[in-house]
């Protein structure tokens, strides 16, 4: 009989959005009167659709597939030359960031380039996690060996914790104890919260400073409305020796049902091996990806790159636009039942908690049995995260006024 992955075994429960899918589905079993009302606010995908420059696009190179004389096969591994070349000139080069076309490797999305990331780091290194964090940089970790057991209440031994709290604007600040590899994550998920320039220029200096790496993740970039806040952590100086950058067209693009994104690894970027030679891992990331992967497809390529296009630009700043007025609605219907309110502003997510002190699952109950709305319990991003809950912005205009009628409502 073949072993398991014993690390698997480690994870504490099932991951979040299950969690959450299974208690929505209980309610409705049990009370059909809130099954047909319930409106999703929980996890962040979105109602879509693409835009019509992406679909134009696509439609282009489905017809191109179709044909003897202009059909693709396998695609590069890293990905066609003119999308990466698109990606590095207007996310990176148009904002004074240098990256070149070669250090953006395209991707299925984001979330699964977090976890494949850890591939070419050792097992070894000590990993420093914001709380409240996206759960799939603790699990990914988990899996990966560079922990030990689950511990009560939350979160896993080895792992340093990175304090994100009301009192630092949900903004971890570098830690005093050794870390190898620290997460950041904005414009963050869950908080809603935005990093600054200088809080960022000081993280990029402890990173050179200890040898460390940071994997920034930016997927909500393009949701950022304060033209001070940096888009991108390679906009600062020194970040191309210890950053690795992951990026998505989820949201911004409606990808979350095409799959697409990317992450950014500079050229100078190393690590070390066991005599501490330095290593590439650049070079690295290139033999995992030629070595894993086939690459995203023809037609997925051709809508990505559409997004940069006149057009497709135009488009997509509507659609952020349109996201970001619905977190301002969620924002001020929640402030107007006395709850503290963060996040909203760079941001499509809303991060509150009731006056009352509530924990994070009873306020998750008590909105979805009263109100038939789903949000996310803040304690499933993390032990700091409790007494909060993370509400969605993306969904439509129509059901986001509901939203915030039925939390009118709710009282307390």
């Amino acid at each position: 009989m073949a072993h398991v992955n014993e690390h698997y075994l480690k994870l504490a429960g099932a991951y979040l959005f299950p969690e959450i899918a299974r208690r929505v589905k209980a309610c409705a079993d049990r009370r059909p009167d809130v099954a047909d009302r319930i409106i999703r606010c929980g996890i962040g995908d979105v109602p879509g659709p693409i835009v019509p420059a992406v679909a134009s696009a696509m439609h282009d190179a489905i017809d191109e597939l179709a044909s003897i004389e202009t059909f693709r096969g396998y695609p590069p591994a890293t990905g066609y030359d003119f999308l990466r070349e698109a990606i590095a000139e207007h996310d990176f080069r148009s904002r004074g960031a240098p990256i070149d076309d070669d250090e953006i490797f395209v991707s299925d999305g984001s979330k699964g380039d977090c976890g494949h990331f850890l591939e070419i780091l050792g097992p070894n290194n000590i990993v420093g996690l914001p709380d409240p964090v996206y759960p799939v940089y603790v699990d990914t970790n988990v899996m990966a060996g560079r922990t030990g057991s689950a511990l009560e209440g939350g979160g896993y031994e080895g792992l340093r914790t990175l304090p994100a709290t009301v009192e630092n604007g949900f903004v971890p600040e570098p830690p005093d104890e050794h870390v190898d590899i620290a997460y950041l994550c904005f414009p963050n998920n869950p908080t809603g919260s935005m990093i600054d320039r200088p809080r960022l220029e000081a993280w990029v200096r402890w990173a050179n400073e200890h040898d460390a790496i940071i994997l920034y993740d930016a997927a909500y970039a393009d949701f950022i409305r304060d033209p001070s806040k940096p888009r991108s952590i390679f906009e600062i100086p020194g970040a191309r020796t210890c950053a690795v950058e992951f990026r998505s067209f989820s949201k911004h693009g409606a990808f979350t049902g095409v799959r697409c994104g990317y992450t950014v690894v500079p050229k100078e970027l190393e690590g070390r091996s066991a005599d501490r030679e330095g290593i590439s891992l650049h070079s690295l990331w290139t033999r995992r990806w030629t070595t894993r992967a086939n690459g995203v497809s023809w037609p997925v390529q051709c809508g990505a790159a559409a997004l940069y296009t006149p057009d497709g630009r135009d488009q997509t700043a509507e659609v952020v636009t349109r996201y970001m007025d619905h977190a301002r609605l969620l924002a001020d219907g929640c402030r107007s039942l006395g709850w503290q309110v963060h996040g909203g502003e760079d941001a499509p997510f809303v991060w509150t908690s009731s006056p009352g002190g509530e924990d994070s699952w009873s306020l998750f109950e008590r909105i979805l049995e009263e109100a038939a709305i789903v949000v996310t319990p803040g304690v499933g991003f993390g032990r700091m995260g409790e007494g909060f809950i993370r509400i969605s912005a993306f969904n439509t205009r129509e059901r986001i006024d509901e939203v915030v009628d039925r939390l009118g409502n709710l009282g307390g």
